[in-house]
């Protein structure tokens, strides 16, 4: 199999996030999106998998993170900044939490904007990707 052949075929992944820390499994979801895992991987091509996180409302946080972690965001007004913990943000958006940690971990490239759109998060234990028959990745807690 030549390397367009390996590019046009991608997995899908399914992640169960439930009792997981968050920042170990950001990590090697990053590595299945960029394509890490893959004989075939190189820095400056989109060779990555797809990946189904679920359950994203469970996750776990290490230490006083979940109190003192601290989310921004900006209006684009002025005096509009905002700022959210990650107690707020596992308890309104658990899957923007998810993303926002795995999006830290690829490069800042127009490359890493692609990859991002490879992460499907969900907060409850249902998808609707079970036609891409997803195949489980072992992620240690």
């Amino acid at each position: 199999m030549n390397k367009e052949e390996a590019l046009s075929q991608r997995r899908w992944f399914i992640v169960d996030a439930q009792g997981k820390v968050l920042g170990r499994m950001a990590t090697e979801i990053a590595k299945v999106l960029r394509g890490k895992h893959k004989p075939i991987f190189t820095p400056n091509q989109d060779a990555g998998d797809f990946v189904i996180v679920i359950n994203a409302r469970t996750i776990k946080l290490t230490g006083t993170k979940l109190e003192k972690k601290i989310y921004y965001r900006h209006t684009e007004y002025p005096g509009g900044i905002r700022e959210r913990t990650a107690a707020q943000m596992l308890a309104e958006k658990p899957e923007e939490l998810v993303k926002l940690a795995v999006k830290g971990m690829l490069p800042k490239n127009r490359l890493s904007r692609k990859l991002v759109t490879k992460l499907k998060v969900y907060a409850g234990p249902d998808h609707p990707h079970d036609a891409q028959k997803p195949q489980p990745l072992a992620i240690v807690a």
